[in-house]
Formats: C-alpha cells, sequence, structure tokens
C-alpha cells in the first residue's frame, strides 16, 4: 500500500482552505500569529508542525482540527475532494431554485461535467438564509460548511432572491462567497441592483455547462472533477 505524504497532504489541505475564506498567506499568517515563511513552508509540505499550532490554523480558517486532515483513499491515496481541502459533508455549491425543472437541468449539467462537488438544493429565500447563517435546521452546521458559491435565482417564496443577496453581501461572515444571479431573460433589467448588491455575475437559465463555464473564470472556483472511467478514456 503507497502511504501518503502527511505533511504534503496536509499543506494541501491549508492552502486550499485558505484559498477558500479568500486569504493570502499574509493574511492567514496574521490571523494565525505565525510567520509567512512558515505558512509558505506548511503549504509545501515542509514543515513538521505541533499540534499548538494546527489548533491555530483551524482557528484562523474557522474551521474545525479534524476539517485540516485530508480523507485516505484505501489505496493510500488521498482522494479527490479530500485533495482539494473539502470534507465529504462540506457543501461547495448552494442552489437556490423552486422550478424543480430548472434544478434537474442543473444538475444534470454538473453530471455531465463529471463535477464531483457536493451540491445542496433549497427551494425558498428563507431556508436559503437558514443554510447561509446556519440557524434553523442547519445551526448544527459550522461556518466552514457555508457555501462556496451561491446559483441563486431571484424569483423565490418566502424571501426573494433579491433579499436574500443583500443578506449575504451586507454581513460580513458571508460578504466572499460569490453570488451568481440566475435569470431567464437575457434582457435582464435587475442586474443593475444586483450587481449594486454585490451579485458577481449572472446566468440565463437554464443552467448548461457551456454557460456555467463561460463564468467560472470570475468566480476564483475549482472544480473537483470525478476520475473518468477507463472506457471513457479510450
Amino acid at each position: 500500500m503507497q502511504k501518503v505524504d502527511v505533511k504534503k497532504a496536509f499543506g494541501i489541505s491549508v492552502r486550499a482552505w485558505r484559498k477558500r475564506k479568500g486569504f493570502s498567506q499574509e493574511v492567514l499568517a496574521e490571523r494565525s500569529d505565525l510567520h509567512r515563511t512558515y505558512i509558505s513552508d506548511v503549504e509545501r509540505g515542509a514543515r513538521n508542525l505541533s499540534l499548538e499550532s494546527i489548533t491555530r490554523l483551524a482557528r484562523a480558517l474557522e474551521i474545525s482540527t479534524a476539517a485540516l486532515f485530508p480523507a485516505e483513499l484505501p489505496s493510500g491515496e488521498v482522494g479527490p475532494i479530500a485533495e482539494h481541502g473539502y470534507g465529504q459533508e462540506f457543501v461547495d455549491i448552494l442552489l437556490v431554485e423552486d422550478n424543480p425543472d430548472d434544478v434537474a437541468l442543473t444538475l444534470h449539467a454538473f453530471k455531465q461535467a463529471r463535477f464531483a462537488n457536493r451540491v445542496q438544493v433549497v427551494t425558498d429565500g428563507e431556508e436559503a438564509l437558514d443554510f447561509v447563517f446556519c440557524r434553523g435546521k442547519y445551526a448544527a452546521h459550522q461556518p466552514a460548511e457555508r457555501p462556496q458559491v451561491v446559483l441563486l435565482d431571484l424569483n423565490l417564496p418566502k424571501v426573494s432572491g433579491m433579499e436574500v443577496l443583500r443578506r449575504i453581501k451586507t454581513d460580513e461572515r458571508t460578504r466572499h462567497i460569490p453570488v451568481v444571479v440566475l435569470t431567464i431573460s437575457q434582457m435582464f433589467k435587475d442586474f443593475t441592483e444586483c450587481e449594486r448588491l454585490g451579485a458577481e455575475t449572472y446566468i440565463i437559465k437554464p443552467l448548461n455547462f457551456q454557460r456555467l463555464s463561460q463564468v467560472t473564470p470570475r468566480l476564483k472556483f475549482d472544480w473537483a472533477l470525478l476520475k473518468a472511467a477507463p472506457s471513457e478514456l479510450q
């Protein structure tokens, strides 16, 4: 069995979490009260860390210490999700959409593109806010389980998509989360207001791989890809 290089795997995890939070090495160093070169060495897998340093890094990243340790596959290799620093319980994408047909088309687009990122679907604005702010039935969630990207329809029951966007972008805990607005019209009159509130961009529904790939560079989002089966490589 091939052994995992624990220091290297840990460094990959730290780097992925840092990028996910939008921190530079300097910011992480300041938040954890560690030197920047120390952070650089950690991410390169060149440091033997003490428990105190691991705890400092976890606190600085607002995650549990356990979340910093990637899972190991039976082969001894680091799995594709863990390699990016994301545990199996973490949701990368929050899809806020009340139309079941559009939900099905979006999930199909992810499947066709072989994205392995976890997706949480909620169907109204109130539940979207509960998920993002770890309250209600999601109260047991940790801040690290907030989504990396929100795909947001504006026409939602209970709480409008515009209000969901406003609350996400006016709260310091969540304003860093990229929000992509979903719309059915190319003549999207509301986007000026969405842009003012902090939306990154918008996508014309139904969402497909081509439309998603056009906006991905703006999101600074690393897709986790499923490994193709041998038959698909021939």
